[in-house]
């Protein structure tokens, strides 16, 4: 049996060693239209490769999936974030977790998933050809596949896997949608908020652990660590809001409200009260010397100024006024996002081929016998924690054990 895999990424590989595994008898082919695989294992978590998350109960990891939820909720119990830590470290790669959930190699380098992978595919036989594009392919019932290359030469198969991850625009899917495959029209799915208008841009680089970031006008909110930048605000938070609202947002065109609560465990009065208090507690210390509820302190002065407190103001001096002003910017500061800027480490997109096309058991395509998907190709996406690799490692599982029966 002949079985070609259009993708050398992690899907791509789960799938082609998982088949070869299973179906020992197989001659299997990875076909990469760049000049390396595993790119992005490459580059993912700066370099480290976040494998997955820490596994954990089916009901709350299947929640960090904006999209494909249903599919992965049966597909996980198949393949999920255990096995695929077990699975790595019976090839020798150790996995570490850290305090947020997610699991990398303990050697902190992507380059050791890339050379298990690679080597594991190499002992068992999977060719793997680079810099080969594919063009189109056909499909009849006495040859099966054909597959057309770039550079004009035809490879047949009898089953055929894509696993060429997502696509930024609906017509790189017309290859597929020509065999009736419906497609999900493809959009950012992580990606920071651009705000030129914001008065905090000069304090690029400070982050804060804890914060709340609303969506005005909309369900969407995420708690978590957000960072400030040069164009505006990123950070887990973000990225993960981001995921939830793609759609959403991309109808807005990236214009829209966003509301930062910026010590989210303490509620408005809470805040207020405290404030006050600070007359009484510390009456004589200037306001802007030090910070409080674990503010960076550049960020706490640029609240000052923003509140109007003057530089040296102490407590005792404070209006009830201006500490109202601070308790507004701490709880409920409004900032206007223009634009978008793609998170490059973290390139996903939601859309892709409709999971109505796929057999959700073995994702194998309904349309077409023989033809299977896995990663992001289809309209599956995590948010940001080692969720989309562990969609790339349990669909192309799957489909590496469906493929050769």
């Amino acid at each position: 049996m002949q079985i070609i895999i259009i993708g050398g990424g992690a899907s791509g590989f789960m799938a082609a060693i998982t088949a070869a595994e299973s179906f020992p008898d197989a001659s299997i082919h990875i076909l990469e239209k760049n000049k390396t695989v595993l790119n992005k294992v490459r580059i993912s978590g700066g370099g480290r490769c976040n494998v997955t998350h820490q596994p954990s109960d089916l009901r709350f990891f299947i929640k960090n999936y904006p999209r494909g939820e249903k599919l992965l909720r049966k597909l996980l119990h198949t393949f999920n974030a255990q096995d695929t830590v077990d699975w790595f470290e019976n090839k020798g790669v150790k996995l570490k977790t850290e305090a947020d959930g997610r699991m990398f190699p303990t050697s902190d380098s992507s380059h050791t998933i890339i050379e298990c992978l690679l080597k594991t595919a190499k002992n068992l036989g999977i060719k793997v050809s680079t810099s080969t594009g594919v063009r189109f392919f056909s499909y009849n019932q006495e040859t099966r596949f054909s597959i057309y290359l770039d550079n004009e030469d035809v490879l047949r198969a009898d089953r055929l896997l894509i696993a060429t991850g997502g696509y930024p625009k609906q017509s790189s899917f017309d290859w597929i949608r020509e065999h009736e495959h419906q497609i999900v029209t493809p959009q950012p799915s992580l990606f920071t908020f651009n705000t030129p208008g914001n008065p905090l841009l000069s304090l690029a680089g400070v982050a804060v652990q804890d914060a709340l970031i609303k969506i005005n006008g909309s369900n969407y909110a995420w708690r978590g660590p957000l960072l400030i930048t040069h164009w505006g605000f990123s950070g887990p938070a973000v990225l993960k809001l981001s995921a939830w609202g793609a759609r959403d947002l991309a109808e807005k065109d990236y214009n829209f409200t966003c509301k930062i609560n910026w010590v989210p465990e303490f509620n408005e009065q809470q805040i207020r009260e405290f404030l006050i208090a600070e007359k009484t507690k510390t009456p004589k210390q200037q306001i802007t010397s030090h910070s409080r509820f674990g503010i960076p302190m550049r960020l706490w002065k640029a609240f000052a100024e923003l509140a109007e407190i003057p530089d040296g103001l102490i407590w005792s001096e404070a209006s009830n006024k201006l500490l109202n002003r601070m308790t507004e910017l701490l709880t409920n500061s409004q900032f206007e996002v223009k634009g978008k800027t793609t998170f490059k480490e973290e390139f996903v997109t939601c859309g892709g081929v409709d999971l109505a096309d796929i057999n959700s058991e073995t994702l194998e395509s309904l349309k077409m016998p023989g033809l299977f998907f896995a990663g992001e190709v289809m309209d599956v996406d995590g948010i940001t924690g080692g969720f989309n690799f562990q969609n790339a490692w349990t669909t192309g599982y799957v489909a590496g054990k469906s493929i050769g029966k």
